[in-house]
């Protein structure tokens, strides 16, 4: 294993603004239709993402990353959720691990997983169960126990996003002791079991389904106590508001659509303002709105984004500002409530911009609403609202918990 990971530490992350980024995201954009067709294995895309290092994309380029801030990664996502949301979902778990590696290398689990991630492998999570625990709090029924020198594992974990088309899972689990831990097991050792059963009615590429464990062996090398893991206030910030950048991605791509929609059309209807659909001034104003949509969306989730960055560069510095934390979950939470419902009424508007021939099945255009109503659906916003609003009126902190 070593003689693997030192031969693919060339691995070089393509840099934010390059050519051959553009060329890669072009590329997804290209092959998106062929994949939601099942014409393409969503697999050749990762693998793409895999060659071109971006799964590096946050470390130092010393280390063979981009050296990207927050707010450049966030834009490649934005970039990603127009070329094709399922794609940065499906990376979703891989980043926050990073950022979690990134700020925990001191610990030897993590600088021994770290060299896994520069080696060019990809990290997916274990975490969410079907069951009556409340969500995001962390209990489950996976067990991991003494076996000989290590553990075994035996579970079973929902929401397993991108498992399918990665190298490690990292499982949360608990101890015949009642010990939280996480586990580190690969993809395709004896017992992972990852099942394409994700059935939603979007992002349907992700592979948002089932793993199941039985009886893995784990080494003792790769479980770590969370209660000795490293924690920030609002660590789930950067994967909530990760979410919110891929629907504001959809809505620049609805934005998109709708400008070639009208700019393309033949035919207007034989009461329009003018003859010619691009002339007609109510089919402007559509676009118009759409276009501005967009510019809300893609603002609102880059500012967090930078707000963010500096939260996280205080805790790499090691003085974590939780201020800035705090911020970082506000603004991240604002944004969802607002994007949610403006993009979900962009990508009903879209159809007031195309006519009936945009709701063929051919022009895939229903889409863009599936895939961000199941966004959406992952936390749902009035939660979010009631403790924005809480805060504002009585200055009750924030949920410290997943989820916020």
């Amino acid at each position: 294993m070593n003689a693997v990971i030192s031969t693919r530490n060339a691995l070089q992350s393509l840099l934010p603004g390059s050519r051959e980024l553009r060329a890669l995201l072009d590329e997804i954009a290209a092959s998106s239709e062929a994949r939601d067709h099942g014409d393409v294995d969503t697999r050749d895309a990762i693998e793409r993402i895999r060659a071109a290092g971006l799964g590096l994309f946050r470390l130092p380029v010393s280390e063979g990353g981009a050296g990207a801030r927050l707010p450049q990664l966030y834009e490649l996502v934005l970039e990603l959720g127009a070329a094709d949301s399922n794609i940065p979902h499906i990376l979703r778990n891989h980043f926050a691990f990073v950022e979690k590696a990134r700020r925990a290398a001191h610990l030897p689990h993590y600088a021994r997983w770290l060299e896994r991630v520069r080696a060019g492998e990809l990290f997916g999570l274990g975490a969410s169960e079907n069951g009556t625990q409340h969500v995001g709090d962390g209990d489950g029924n996976t067990r991991l126990v003494p076996y000989g020198t290590g553990f075994r594992l035996t579970g079973a974990k929902y929401y397993s996003t991108g498992n399918l088309y990665f190298d490690h899972i990292m499982v949360n689990a608990k101890t015949p002791e009642g010990r939280f831990v996480v586990a580190r097991v690969g993809v395709r050792q004896p017992g992972v079991d990852v099942r394409d059963d994700w059935d939603g009615i979007g992002q349907r590429l992700t592979a948002s389904g089932t793993t199941v464990f039985t009886d893995v062996e784990v080494d003792a090398h790769d479980v770590l106590a969370l209660d000795e893991d490293v924690k920030i206030a609002h660590q789930a910030t950067f994967a909530q508001l990760w979410l919110t950048t891929i629907i504001a991605g959809i809505v620049r791509r609805i934005a998109a659509d709708g400008a070639r929609l009208v700019g393309t059309r033949g035919r207007n209807y034989y009461h329009a303002s003018a003859e010619r659909p691009a002339d007609d001034p109510l089919l402007q104003q559509i676009v118009g709105e759409l276009q501005s949509a967009a510019f809300v969306a893609e603002s609102a989730v880059l500012r967090a984004g930078a707000t963010l960055d500096a939260a996280f560069e205080t805790s790499l510095a090691g003085k974590p500002d939780d201020t800035l934390f705090v911020e970082a979950a506000l603004q991240a939470a604002k944004s969802k409530v607002a994007i949610d419902d403006i993009a979900l009424k962009a990508a009903t508007h879209l159809f007031d911009a195309g006519g009936a021939s945009a709701a063929t099945q051919r022009a895939r255009l229903d889409r863009h609403w599936r895939n961000i109503r199941t966004i959406a659906s992952h936390n749902p916003v009035a939660y979010k609202a009631r403790a924005i609003g809480d805060h504002a009126v009585n200055g009750t902190a924030l949920p410290r918990a997943a989820f916020f």
